[in-house]
């Protein structure tokens, strides 16, 4: 089994992206499954239905996200009805939507499931201690369970993977929107890799217009974040899962520049 993973999918231009690139590469590359992280995909903050259809039309297949998921309202309309569309399982009991799915895929059963870190972003449940609880139990129905570990600091998510090595088919960190150079299969049969870059403009500071970010940084005062618009990238990994097992055999990581007509 083949599965893309797609980085944070930023405003208009990665949406655009998605939609121009994603169909010709799924056919090239023969993918069996797509999944993204959308949470920035509205106008940098967030997630709406609307914007949940373009990204499943243009064919991904299930949608993760982090901290940012809730900074749009609209995606209240549809994080509890949609079974695709996911938010990190350790937020806190009662919070709207689900940490993990079962999907089929050629007849085969695939899970995908979502943990949040904790350092430099919010105290949510320990994601240890939750996303090995939630991996015993996706376990007990398949063996092909890909992780977006959403996290901030490299340690946390290079931890989460040697501690569910050979457990999951795949650990794909997310957050950071800068592709890093670590893709590898652990020994226990897991992909690994501690970033998967930014799908949207790269003439940017992690997406928003450079100018505004260097003068918050030098005045410290509230600035209106505006997304950036050139050098677009589609980012992300292919992965090769055996279907028997669940353990990955080969992670490649993918950058593909986007045009913009306008």
């Amino acid at each position: 089994m083949k599965v893309l993973c797609i980085g944070d999918v930023f405003g208009k231009p990665g949406r655009e992206a998605v939609v121009q690139l994603l169909p010709a590469l799924k056919k090239q590359r023969k993918i069996d499954f797509v999944i993204a992280n959308a949470e920035n995909s509205a106008g940098g903050f967030g997630l709406t239905p609307a914007i949940a259809q373009e990204l499943y039309q243009a064919g991904t297949d299930v949608l993760t996200s982090g901290n940012h998921i809730f900074d749009n309202p609209q995606v209240n309309q549809i994080i509890d009805a949609d079974p695709n569309l996911l938010r990190p399982a350790n937020y806190p009991p009662g919070v709207p939507g689900r940490g993990h799915g079962f999907y089929k895929v050629h007849g085969m059963t695939v899970s995908v499931l979502n943990l949040s870190g904790r350092v430099f972003i919010k105290e949510y449940d320990n994601p240890f201690t939750i996303g090995l609880e939630e991996v015993k139990k996706i376990r007990e129905q398949t063996p092909i369970i890909i992780l977006d570990m959403h996290a901030e600091v490299t340690s946390e998510k290079i931890a989460m993977g040697w501690y569910l090595d050979g457990m999951i088919s795949a650990l794909v960190g997310t957050h950071t929107h800068i592709q890093t150079a670590d893709e590898h299969v652990l020994p226990g049969g897991t992909a690994y890799i501690s970033d998967l870059g930014m799908t949207g403009p790269y003439d940017s500071v992690i997406g928003i217009k450079k100018e505004i970010i260097i003068k918050r940084f030098l005045t410290q005062m509230p600035v209106r974040f505006e997304v950036a618009t050139g050098d677009v990238k589609l980012c992300g990994v292919l992965i090769d899962i055996e279907e028997t097992t669940g353990k990955a055999t080969s992670i490649e990581r993918i950058q593909i520049p986007y045009v913009r007509s306008c």
